[in-house]
């Protein structure tokens, strides 16, 4: 009878091994965002002052996109 009253819990010994990745792919994504951005910047500069605003537009676009992604990935 004492079986009975325990609740059920699912096993979830599958998720341990992803739930230790996650941040690891985490930090992966982060660097190659964070290196593309670097690369965007130099080459920014070698072209001069005259590209900014299109710049500025696509950066915002850029942040707006993986913001969403972000929000979307998280639920």
């Amino acid at each position: 009878m004492d079986d009975v009253s325990r609740p059920v819990s699912p096993v979830l010994a599958e998720d341990a091994l992803l739930g230790l990745l996650l941040p690891i792919w985490q930090l992966l994504i982060g660097a190659f965002v964070l290196f593309a951005v670097l690369v965007s910047i130099g080459r920014l500069a070698r072209r001069g002052p005259s590209r900014m605003g299109t710049a500025l537009l696509i950066t915002a676009a850029a942040i707006a996109g993986f913001a969403l992604v972000g929000v979307l990935l998280q639920g």
